[in-house]
Parts: C-alpha cells; structure tokens; sequence
C-alpha cells in the first residue's frame, strides 16, 4: 500500500490522494486500507517515516563505506542522499520528510526537519566525534532548513535538480556549518 500511495502523491499530489484510489492502485479493498490507516494523513506519515528510515539506512552505509577527511565530508553525502532521493525514491520529490501534509508529522514536539537535524547531529556525534552541543544541534537546525529550501528550488527549476542551485547549497551548507562547528 505504501509504494502504491508513493506512486498516486507523485500523480496526483498529496491533495488529490483519497483512500478510494489508494485501494485500486494498491489492488486491495478499501476495508484493507482502513484495517491499517484510518486516514490519508496515516498512510503519508507511514510513507514518510519509511523514507527518512531508508534515507538514514543510505546515509549510514554511505558514511561506513566512505573515506571521510572529517564531519563536511559526512554532511556533503548527507545532501547528496538526500538529492539522490528526490531522484529516484517515487514520492519523496513531492512528500520530503512529511512538511507537505504537515510540519509535525514525524514529532509532535518538533518540526520534521528538527528531527532530521537531531538524527544527523546524533550520526556526525558518534562517526565523527563532533562535540554534542546545543550550538551543533541549533546550526544543523539551520542547516537542514536551508538545504532544504534550495534543494527544493533546484527540482523547481530543473525536474533532475540544477546542479548549479544543488552545488552552491552544498557550499553554503558547508562553509556554514565550518563557522559554526569548527568554532
């Protein structure tokens, strides 16, 4: 069911998703899908949470596979998943991390990319032995946001991404995070 909704949001939009055409994509009854989702939003955020999971599964193999010269080079393939994704993982160009249906989608406490950011300063703490502060906490905070507004502007202008949008937000992303981390 998940990879059928993955493939409607893409067509149609979160807006345009009913549990009706869940269930035909899906080639199930409708009782089925209500049997595990009681709404829409229910079945996003579970489609949501599996994404950012195997976002989190790339990046781990990604850092445990890489010969990192230090925590940049771990943020820069954080980017680069997450770039990949909006390529190839069917409804991730249009859900990200759930801020489309909702900005607390993944916390109630917190926004979506608040958890993305605390998840990725958990992986640069233990990989990298980056000191865990509330200075590296705050600054990926903003760093997650603007990544994430100007990885969305490169897919606006470019359906595969503007290279040029996506290399300069890996540069500000990282000469930010330099100032902030490294301080």
């Amino acid at each position: 069911m998940l990879d059928a909704c993955a493939e409607l949001v893409d067509e149609v939009g979160y807006e345009g998703l009913t549990t009706t055409l869940l269930a035909e994509r899906a080639e199930v009854a409708i009782g089925s899908v209500y049997q595990f989702f009681p709404d829409k939003r229910a079945i996003v955020q579970a489609l949501t949470l599996r994404n950012m999971e195997a976002y989190l599964e790339r990046l781990a193999a990604s850092w445990a596979g890489g010969s990192f010269a230090g925590w940049w080079d771990g943020v820069d393939a954080a980017i680069d998943e997450y770039i990949a994704m909006h390529r190839s993982v069917p409804g991730f160009r249009t859900l990200h991390f759930g801020d489309v249906v909702d900005v607390h989608l993944l916390d109630e406490e917190r926004d979506n990319n608040a958890v993305i950011a605390g998840r990725v300063a958990r992986v640069l703490v233990e990989q990298f032995g980056v000191a865990e502060t509330q200075r590296l906490r705050f600054a990926l905070e903003i760093a997650v946001e603007a990544a994430d507004a100007l990885i969305k502007l490169a897919f606006r202008r470019d359906p595969d991404g503007d290279d040029t949008v996506l290399g300069e937000a890996k540069a500000l992303i990282r000469e930010y995070l330099h100032r902030h981390v490294d301080a």
